[in-house]
């Protein structure tokens, strides 16, 4: 065989390895639908984004929000009213988990915008792969069935009604190491006569021979703060859908700039005849894909 047949019979063998295999369905979408395909790229289900009829077991996802800080309101009685104002940052579906592919039923969530250099290769792949803009934030919320919605489907603060209640979940502010007093709130050794140097100590940890030992658990001085905390039953005061801006009463937990996680309440549950199900459909905004240009 001639040196010219070898090279020939080579550079079919590499043209052949390494075409591209035909897709089976186009990776295109529509605003109004899109198809969850697994392994093989056959497809499973469809989920469309229209409003559907809620039930009582079902789960909505959530959405995650940025704590701008807190302010003072009145209402119309005249009493006080504290409140924390929550933005959420260009909430939109980044993956759709089903039971056929991952075993659950979940929404993975992003927010916010960032830039590719700032992403590790592995996150700015899964982005690419999904179609949606490089986000800032995910986190995934569980969902039933019936709440499942397309990837790049938008949540806006509208997903929220005044008057329900959320529960909110975010690391609270770290406080590094501190004493007994601030911690747990112990009020101290005798500040007069009888203690010395020894105001804010804690006392005995341990007992006698018997047993002779600090049980585990024991209130002690240690790292405080900076762990995660979820609030429940907060009151939902009013929305803003122009500006994406939420106002809730009490306290969330977190500093300024922070990240907050918001879902419907587990305990005080909203009407379900209120709520947008499974999440509020602006017209005119539909996937977010076919508004941005592909990263």
């Amino acid at each position: 065989m001639s040196a010219a047949s070898r090279g020939l019979i080579y550079a079919l063998r590499l043209a052949s390895r390494f075409a591209p295999a035909p897709s089976s369905a186009p990776r295109a979408l529509s605003s109004s639908a899109a198809a969850v395909a697994d392994l093989d790229g056959a497809a499973m289900r469809v989920l469309s984004a229209e409003p559907r009829e809620m039930s009582a077991g079902s789960r909505r996802a959530g959405a995650i929000a940025v704590k701008c800080g807190m302010t003072a309101l009145w209402d119309k009685w005249g009493a006080r009213v504290p409140i924390s104002i929550l933005w959420l940052d260009d909430n939109i579906v980044t993956q759709v988990k089903t039971p056929e592919k991952e075993g659950i039923t979940a929404l993975q969530i992003g927010a916010g915008q960032k830039k590719e250099k700032h992403l590790r290769k592995p996150e700015v792949g899964h982005f690419r792969a999904q179609g949606v803009p490089l986000m800032r934030k995910l986190r995934e919320f569980p969902v039933t069935e019936d709440a499942l919605l397309p990837v790049g489907t938008t949540i806006s603060v509208r997903h929220f009604v005044p008057g329900q209640y959320v529960d909110v979940t975010g690391i609270t502010r770290g406080k590094g190491f501190q004493g007994g007093m601030k911690r747990w709130g112990f009020k101290g050794m005798p500040a007069s006569h009888g203690a010395s140097l020894s105001h804010r100590s804690i006392g005995s940890t341990g007992q006698r021979d018997a047993p002779g030992k600090v049980f585990k658990g024991k209130k002690m001085p240690g790292h405080m703060g900076n762990k995660q905390c979820t609030v429940k039953n907060v009151w939902v005061y009013k929305i803003d859908p122009a500006r994406n801006l939420m106002w809730v009463k009490g306290q969330v937990p977190g500093a300024e700039g922070n990240f907050v996680f918001i879902k419907d309440s587990v305990y005080k549950k909203p009407d379900i005849s209120i709520l947008p199900f499974p999440t509020h459909f602006s017209p005119g905004r539909g996937d977010i894909r076919a508004r941005t240009p592909s990263c």
